[in-house]
């Protein structure tokens, strides 16, 4: 008999995918089967205190539970309703709240932001004339990941941030490439009371969380005060996982301060993949929502992510959201994070599905994990084991981390001291744009304030340097923005301390001693 051989090399073909996956469970018929068991290992091996899952699916809401507790130490169960901080997930939100002044008329996508924001000024004069609401959405300022400490931990408001922002120095050229920037989210945010009259907060909760029944959702932790349910941010420290303060993020709202749950997410999916519809009510024009969805800036993909997404060809950014083509559809996410709490949520419009995961620590992975676990087995993909990659490449993360860290120790000169003691150290300086920085003295230790807050212990590291130490000293509790950054003290003619410079931030001058107090 003779041989087929188209039938030949299809055997041939099927045989080598089969070898291909062997070793890889096959997905369940139930996309969901086996998760719980899945999740609850994966948090052991993450040491997580709790997490909250929510699946939507053809309209329809198919998963929304908690696992663990809301804090270490406490019974207190996470379940759907519990309320997770969403970071920079809100920048989903902030663009989605302009898209629906843009249906009203108040405003258009390419207005200019000085026609709408009273004295809003950037570096570049150039930039200032010519950036839009489009450009504030979409992270092609030329800014950069960059300003952060202007807020971060800050008493500064809203329009001070905004005002401050003029002195900060762009690293790239104007919509050339892409570069994560939350003041002009900021910025974005603001010019909702600049055309409506009604806050930031005010707008999100009534044009989109009463609409899609998110009633427990809101936009401060100052919400958060007298609500039940509510899940409590941790970290780890001294290798133990331990609940810290929520962040408050007031002042830099539209760029990551709203707390949610699994079930109110759900229903943001619902309306995202529903094209602008909930609940059989049309709240956004589709073709508006299609510009949030739509990509503005090219990202680049980095080289190692091929190894873990071989079918991913392209990743942009949108208006609030990350698009990327994965195993041939195009997924829409973001991820957000601040202190104590990570969250990731992203849908695949051609398979009308959405994911969202929420986590009360900041030392994980998993939500991204979870998020393509599920998507895999929704897609009927073998089931990668997400979370043990991730872990194994977070742990090869701290050893780089650490052989840096020895590096840079080799670099350290020896048996220096100080060219003055530390007194003379100590001091005021001035920035225009993060504003006062103060030195003081704590026993035999130097320690740094911004704007009267304490960031950290300065250790002394050769010469004139100093390494920033924000590990608690007494009863202060430091932030970790600046952790491990070195601090150089430049003196002047007369052999004194003229001015700060600090490491990937700026230059601090020297404020004048009063009369009578030179040293």
């Amino acid at each position: 008999m003779r041989r087929n051989p188209v039938l030949i090399l299809l055997v041939v073909f099927l045989v080598t995918a089969l070898q291909a996956n062997a070793g890889l469970p096959a997905p369940a018929k139930d996309p969901l089967n086996g998760l719980d068991a899945y999740v609850l290992k994966a948090m052991k091996d993450w040491e997580l205190p709790g997490l909250a899952l929510a699946v939507v699916k053809d309209g329809r809401v198919v998963l929304a539970k908690g696992y663990g507790v809301r804090e270490v130490g406490k019974n207190d169960p996470v379940d759907g309703d519990t309320l997770f901080a969403i970071g920079s997930n809100t920048k989903a939100f902030t663009s989605t709240a302009l898209a629906l002044l843009v249906q009203d008329k108040k405003l258009s996508w390419d207005d200019h932001a000085t026609d709408l924001l009273k004295g809003f000024q950037l570096y570049d004069p150039y930039v200032t004339r010519e950036i839009t609401v489009r450009d504030l959405l979409s992270h092609r300022s030329g800014l950069g990941r960059r300003g952060d400490l202007l807020w971060y931990g800050q008493d500064f408001s809203r329009e001070e941030i905004l005002r401050r922002i003029r002195f900060l120095k762009p690293n790239s050229s104007f919509r050339s490439q892409y570069g994560y920037q939350n003041i002009m989210f900021l910025a974005a945010g603001q010019v909702i009371p600049a055309v409506t009259g009604m806050s930031y907060d005010d707008f999100i909760k009534e044009r989109i969380f009463k609409p899609l029944e998110m009633t427990r959702s809101n936009t401060s932790p100052k919400d958060l005060v007298g609500l039940d349910n509510v899940a409590a941010p941790h970290t780890k420290k001294d290798g133990k996982v331990v609940a810290i303060p929520y962040r408050n993020l007031d002042n830099v709202a539209p760029a990551g301060s709203i707390n949610s749950s699994a079930a109110e997410m759900a229903r943001w999916h619902l309306f995202q993949l529903g094209n602008g519809k909930y609940a059989g009510k049309q709240i956004l024009d589709p073709a508006i929502l299609q510009v949030t969805h739509d990509p503005h800036i090219v990202m680049p993909v980095p080289g190692e992510r091929k190894k873990d997404f071989p079918s991913n060809h392209f990743m942009a950014y949108a208006l609030g959201w990350v698009l990327e083509d994965y195993r041939g559809r195009l997924i829409i996410w973001h991820n957000g994070g601040i202190d104590g709490m990570l969250s990731h949520q992203g849908f695949l419009p051609e398979e009308n599905l959405g994911v969202v995961v929420l986590t009360n620590s900041d030392r994980n992975r998993l939500d991204a994990a979870l998020f393509y676990r599920i998507v895999d087995s929704f897609l009927g993909e073998p089931l990668k084991d997400w979370s043990g990659t991730f872990l194994t490449q977070a742990k090869e993360g701290q050893a780089k981390a650490e052989e840096a860290r020895k590096k840079a120790e080799e670099s350290r000169v020896p048996n220096t001291r100080p060219s003055l003691d530390l007194a003379g150290y100590c001091g005021s300086y001035g920035n225009e744009m993060y504003g006062l920085a103060e030195v003081k003295s704590s026993g035999d230790k130097l320690v740094l304030y911004f704007n009267s807050k304490p960031m950290g212990a300065l250790d002394h590291w050769h010469y004139d340097t100093f390494k920033v130490n924000a590990e608690p000293l007494g009863s202060l509790r430091f932030m970790e923005l600046l952790d491990d950054s070195m601090i150089t003290f430049v003196l002047n003619a007369q052999g004194k301390a003229a001015r700060m410079e600090i490491e990937d931030l700026d230059v601090f001058e020297r404020a004048p001693e009063p009369e009578g107090k030179e040293r």
